[in-house]
Formats: C-alpha cells, structure tokens, sequence
C-alpha cells in the first residue's frame, strides 16, 4: 500500500489543475470518487490502489511522466494572465497550442511584461509557487519618485510591512539606466513588487521579469511561446524538488 495522499495534491501532480481550483470543483460538486460525490477536500486515496475518478462527469488517468509540457512565454504589455478573458481582451490563451489543458505558473498583472511559465504538471506548479521551495523570480522595475535613499534600501531588502504581512528579505541592485532597480525574490504575494515600492511611495512605471528560477527571458520576444528544452526543464525540475 502506498503513503494516502490528498485527492486535490493528486490530482494536481496528474495535471488535471491547480490545487486551489481542484478544491473549488470539489466544492461544488464536479469531482467523484468510484461515482460518489466528493465533499470534502481532506478525502485521501492509495496511490498503488487507485479507485475511478472523474471530474465533470470524465474519468481522469494519471499520465504518462514523459506527456506533461512546460512551456517559456515572454508576456507582452497588456496581455491578460488568463486562459480566456471575459472583457475579449488578449490574454495568453490566445497564444496557446490548441488541445493542451494548460496553466500559467503565477501571474504578472496586465501591463507587466516578460517570463510566463505555462505547463499541465500541477505539482510543479505549487513547488515553483510556494515559498517554502525559494526559487528566485527576478525582475527590472523602472519607478518615478526618486531613488530610494539608504535606509529605504535596507528597509525594502530586509522586509516590508504590508497589508498582507511582511515581505521575506530580498536583494535589490541599482541599475544604470535611471530610475531602474533589479530586485530578486523568492515568495509571491499579489503584485508584491509594485506594493513594496508603493509602501515607500514610489511609483512603478515598468515592469519586467527576467527571470524564473533557472530560466532567463534571454532573446525571447514579446508573445514567442516555445517549449523548454530538456537541460532548461531539467534545471526547472531540480529547483522545485521535482525529478523525472
């Protein structure tokens, strides 16, 4: 008998979705065990003795480990981090191979720019998300409001109240064009660079991630989408905890 393990977490490691949108379709009823309705998100099950699961009424199969897909996307301005957007306006579905049940890892806001990585590993994606795992996001802010001064500096990399709590330390590097900063971090709060230098009130007027992890944005253009080569999803695996 192998270790229970938690239907949602399962679930997201065979690609089916996030673990959060997992448990919404759990709360309303769309996931069944052996053609019962599952109602509550702490239900485990064998994974040596797997019984029928289906979700909307389609039995689901773990695949094959070699079948899931990670992809590196460069996000233009404006482009809305959603598979579909119901205002019609772009989002990255639009850029998306078709019959892939795909999913970004994160989000950049609308008018932010730059690395998107999108895949159908669930599980890879909560391990990239997750602080606890710290892998790097790394991202070239251009503000208004003047520089930060010393202690603003040392106040930005050591933590920041904000309404959600406090930031986790991070590094932050002056650039040479000006007004621009290179800040480094490793959690993902909810626009949580922007609100950092909002805190000390600056505001952003650019944004740019470069880089996720071990993938850097490189020469990749504003809305090219390709698949990770293997030493890129290698590296990608090994930051998340993650083997093949």
């Amino acid at each position: 008998m192998g270790e229970p393990i938690r239907i949602q977490k399962l679930l997201a490691g065979w690609g089916v979705g996030p673990r959060r949108g997992i448990e919404r379709l759990i709360e309303i009823g769309a996931v069944s065990i052996d053609g019962k309705t599952l109602t509550t998100h702490g239900f485990t099950v064998d994974p040596d003795k797997l019984p029928v699961i289906a979700v909307n009424g389609k039995v689901v199969k773990p695949p094959a480990q070699s079948e899931f897909s990670i992809y590196i996307f460069n996000k233009p301005e404006w482009v809305i981090t959603t598979l579909k957007d119901e205002l019609g306006r772009k989002s990255i579905g639009d850029y998306l191979p078709p019959g892939k049940r795909l999913y970004p890892i994160g989000r950049l806001d609308s008018d932010s720019t730059g690395i998107l990585l999108i895949t159908d590993h669930g599980e890879l994606t909560n391990r990239l998300l997750h602080p606890s795992y710290k892998v790097e996001k790394e991202y070239v802010i251009k503000i208004a409001g003047g520089l930060l001064n010393q202690a603003e500096e040392e106040q930005f990399c050591s933590g920041l109240n904000l309404e959600d709590g406090l930031t986790a330390p991070c590094s932050l590097k002056k650039m040479r064009e000006p007004q621009t900063y290179s800040v480094t971090i490793r959690e993902g709060k909810k626009r949580q660079v922007r609100r950092m230098f909002e805190s000390l009130d600056r505001k952003v007027i650019s944004l740019q991630r470069i880089r996720f992890g071990p993938l850097k944005i490189g020469n990749l253009k504003p809305g090219e989408l390709r698949l990770l080569n293997p030493e890129e999803k290698a590296a990608l695996l090994q930051a998340a905890g993650l083997r093949e």
